[in-house]
């Protein structure tokens, strides 16, 4: 089973009533479809960064749930068919942990290894540097 979670905003317009009834039916679709409702999180009504359909404000709900792939698909496939929908987001969560980063040289670890590399060269007798013939060496 994979982890899911997707995030829907719902017009600010509807009575509570109505916004029970779709957050309710879209729960149904997760159980129908033998997922597991994890959590449930319901922000209430927020300000939205820009307006959407000439609605400066939403009801912010979002799902964490694991299931089948075809439960996100029939969710997507609700949401657009509702008008009270104004967006939804479905993500995948990774199941492996949070993400690992390459850890970043610093900025003085290019010059120590040069000195290293260019050691060898110094104990097997060959310049590192321009050959200066013999006769124009200096005194």
């Amino acid at each position: 089973m994979l982890l899911y979670e997707t995030g829907f905003l719902l017009a600010p317009n509807l009575s509570e009533e109505e916004t029970e009834k779709i957050i309710n039916q879209m729960v149904e679709v997760v159980s129908q479809r033998e997922g597991r409702l994890v959590r449930q999180e319901r922000w209430g009504k927020r300000r939205l960064a820009y307006s959407i359909e000439r609605f400066d404000e939403a009801s912010y709900v979002f799902f964490h749930y694991e299931g089948r792939p075809d439960i996100p698909v029939e969710l997507e496939r609700r949401f657009k068919q509702s008008e009270a929908v104004l967006r939804y987001l479905t993500l995948k969560k990774d199941t492996k942990g949070p993400l690992r980063r390459k850890k970043k040289k610093e900025p003085g670890a290019e010059e120590k290894a040069a000195p290293a590399a260019e050691a060898p060269e110094a104990r097997s007798g060959v310049a590192a540097g321009p050959a200066v013939p013999e006769s124009q060496e200096v005194k």
